[in-house]
């Protein structure tokens, strides 16, 4: 029940994120999505990192708020399809897949990096723990 708790209530806080951020910078429905491809890229990002550096030693339910609920939360498919369909959809075809092809590459690539930074040896990890 607590992995369920700490989704719930990381998924409320991921997407009052996004939100945030969107607002922050917005985009109409004919333009690049920007803000929708730095929340992906860096959702990668710390995903990627997290996962290296600190799902070997937290418990499950840190594991769950915070992948599945905030980054979760943060980053979503939908958001980035909604993108594409939209700029497809006001005539903006070549620009929805520049948007989705950088959206795949990068967040792959971010997730990678994350990972990579988050494998190196150190002499503490960057979050300590305990159940």
């Amino acid at each position: 029940m607590g992995s369920v708790l700490a989704v719930f209530i990381g998924g409320i806080l991921g997407t009052a994120l996004r939100l945030a951020t969107d607002d922050l910078i917005p985009h109409s429905d004919d333009t690049f999505p920007v803000s929708t491809l730095l929340i992906n890229i860096v959702g990668s990002f710390a995903l990627g990192l997290l996962v290296a550096r600190v799902w070997p030693i937290a418990p499950a339910w840190i594991r769950a708020g915070v992948g599945p609920g905030l980054l979760g939360g943060f980053t979503t498919f939908s958001a980035l399809i909604v993108s594409v369909v939209t700029l497809t959809a006001s005539g903006q075809l070549v620009l929805s897949i520049v948007y989705l092809v950088a959206s795949l590459v990068l967040g792959i690539g971010a997730a990678a990096l994350g990972l990579r930074i988050g494998e190196r040896p150190n002499e503490s990890p960057i979050i300590e723990v305990t159940e």
